[in-house]
């Protein structure tokens, strides 16, 4: 029997754990065969073959396959209503303590920048924040804390003077004080456990890859981690369709209220 997609996903979970029944077959399909053309592969067989004889091509799949797109500040609007409207309902439900997951946190530019929003707010000992990625490569970037000029481009200027250090070519780090509150953690949100008592989870665009099915696991098991009247916050371009019966009513756009 020829070596096809079928058999490719079959193997690459007993490679990684990642289970790619659980991502849209055509978009991600079209992206593995994009990767094994540009790599010089003939096939799925023979890519995968690759990936166990070559770590570094292996690595690379894993990255590729997680859609690291982040930055600081990304979709400004969001994180103003957060501000606004979201961290006073979270002092008023959870007192002077927040403890937040942000899930798939890539290299790491949303749990800082929730760190610096919240700073305003919380004194930074009492601000406990969970990042996690499946992928090994954006968690060692994350917790490195540097970053260009590109990824700050939208992040507002008291943010960037208050808590980063400006170094050579370019670069910025980011403060110890924030580096402090935030602990990163490999995590593969359809097969690992998840967390328990958070009051935040943060997880934007990356369900959007999943199918209906996994979506709604995903979501179920969010709404177990979170504390009672904690909230879920996802991405501009994503909704919650059934919110209700997996146990979410609307707090905002993008912001669901544990029921």
């Amino acid at each position: 029997m020829a070596y096809g997609y079928n058999e490719f996903k079959k193997d690459v979970y007993g490679l990684t754990n990642i289970n790619l029944e659980m991502y849209k077959e055509r978009q991600m399909k079209r992206r593995i065969e994009s990767l094994i053309s540009r790599k010089g592969f003939d096939g799925f067989e023979s890519f995968f073959k690759g990936m166990k004889q070559d770590e570094g091509l292996l690595r690379t799949f894993v990255s590729y396959l997680t859609i690291n797109v982040s930055q600081f500040y990304r979709n400004p609007v969001q994180w103003e209503n957060l501000e606004k409207e979201v961290i006073p309902y979270l002092k008023k439900n959870f007192g002077d303590k927040v403890t937040i997951w942000s899930a798939a946190c890539s290299t790491g530019d949303e749990p800082y920048t929730l760190a610096m929003i919240f700073s305003k707010h919380y004194s930074l000992d009492k601000i406990k924040i969970i990042a996690t990625d499946i992928d090994e490569d954006v968690l060692a970037f994350a917790k490195e804390g540097v970053y260009s000029e590109k990824s700050l481009v939208d992040l507002p200027k008291v943010y960037l003077d208050k808590h980063f250090d400006k170094l050579d070519k370019g670069l910025y780090k980011i403060s110890d004080a924030i580096r402090n509150c935030i602990t990163f953690k490999k995590h593969n949100l359809l097969e690992d456990k998840y967390f328990s008592d958070i009051n935040m989870i943060v997880c934007r665009n990356v369900v959007i890859y999943f199918t209906d099915e996994a979506k709604d696991s995903v979501y179920r098991k969010f709404h177990n981690s979170l504390s009672k009247d904690g909230i879920l916050f996802i991405g501009s371009t994503e909704q919650i369709i059934r919110a209700k019966s997996l146990g979410f009513d609307t707090l905002r756009t993008f912001f669901y209220k544990k029921m």
